[in-house]
């Protein structure tokens, strides 16, 4: 889960933030990004200056800029907590990842005051009518980079009344976390076994394409391959495959390309361990060319699922489904399935996966 805050000057948005640190989120705030570029200029951070400096950086890299920085902060199997967003653009950004989840903590005006004055910071204002007015001055700008607090506001999945005691809002906060999860969607075991063949991709060593196939068999990983040279050959993207070097147009040479396929070192892998893929399923992250589709009909492996056809697949999906081998697509890409900050999910492969 991604939880951002919003809310008005001392509703309480950082008493959410602290209690959900407590419990295991990752804590972030988008005036963290301010602090380090304010330090940098060698500058006091004041609240003056950190709404200056937000409204310089908005104008200057786009309204998001702020939300983007931290984006790319954020890995896929944590939970986070974003304070401080203050622009509709910010919200825009978050949004992209789908477990994000927009909170605005709300509070009386005279209450979020009478917090303010016990706080006691030196720049905070001193009476209820400069309070008023600061507020009013922050809330809303004509000028679009500017932080536009109201309209952020007004952009919230729900809102979290905090006018009582910390207790209150404590069981607020947990009650609305324990909803959020249990509505969660873990992803299918398609989606899982897909997104673990595009991590083993990156292995892959030809300069062309990356390729990497799963084999799987009782939802249990039994090899892995990723495509490029043979075992003790120099790797492709070091010059070991002169037909991929020489960048020859795809579909053409291909009796000079040294490069395994992923779907075959994912069988010959499993050979080499002596495991059997007989009745698995093999994940793999392109259709399989011809030499490997005769493979994975000779080694018995039972269905295909791949994310996106190879540039010559008619022949081998047509072949495939002649074999009595079951063929399904999933797309991630289609799904707009985000999966994290680099595109890519990190995922522990078991010892006996036949990665080399």
């Amino acid at each position: 889960m991604i939880i951002g805050l919003t809310g008005k000057n001392g509703s309480g948005k950082g008493e959410v933030a602290k209690f959900l640190k407590e419990r295991g989120f990752e804590y972030h705030s988008l005036s963290d990004v301010l602090r380090e570029e304010i330090k940098k200029r060698k500058k006091s951070v004041t609240r003056g200056n950190l709404i200056e400096t937000g409204n310089e950086l908005r104008k200057k890299f786009g309204a998001g800029v702020l939300a983007k920085k931290i984006l790319e902060r954020l890995e896929v199997d944590r939970h986070y907590v974003i304070d401080s967003i203050r622009h509709p653009m910010e919200v825009v950004e978050f949004r992209t990842r789908k477990n994000f989840m927009l909170i605005n903590v709300i509070a009386s005006p005279e209450v979020r005051f009478q917090r303010i004055k016990a706080r006691g910071r030196e720049n905070d204002p001193k009476t209820f009518a400069e309070f008023k007015k600061v507020e009013a001055r922050e809330a809303k700008s004509t000028v679009k980079s500017d932080q536009q607090l109201e309209k952020t506001l007004g952009l919230a999945d729900c809102e979290m009344s905090n006018n009582g005691t910390l207790e209150e809002l404590h069981q607020k906060v947990a009650q609305t976390m324990m909803e959020l999860a249990k509505k969660k969607k873990r992803p299918s075991w398609d989606e899982y076994f897909m997104e673990i063949a595009k991590v083993v991709s990156l292995r892959g060593n030809c300069i062309k394409r990356k390729v990497a196939s799963v084999i799987v068999k009782d939802k249990r990983i039994i090899s892995t391959g990723y495509n490029g040279t043979p075992r003790g050959v120099k790797n492709c993207d070091e010059g070991g495959c002169p037909r991929c070097n020489s960048f020859t147009t795809s579909g053409t040479k291909l009796d000079e390309c040294l490069c395994s396929h992923g779907e075959e070192n994912a069988i010959t892998q499993a050979a080499y361990h002596g495991v059997s893929v007989k009745g698995s399923t093999i994940y793999t992250t392109f259709s399989p060319c011809l030499l490997c589709t005769k493979m994975i009909i000779n080694s018995g492996i039972a269905e295909v699922v791949y994310n996106a056809e190879y540039p010559m697949s008619d022949v081998p999906l047509m072949l495939l489904r002649e074999a009595g081998v079951t063929v399904r697509k999933i797309s991630l890409e289609e799904k707009g399935k985000i999966v994290s900050r680099s595109g890519f999910i990190r995922a522990v492969i078991p010892a006996k996966a036949g990665i080399h």
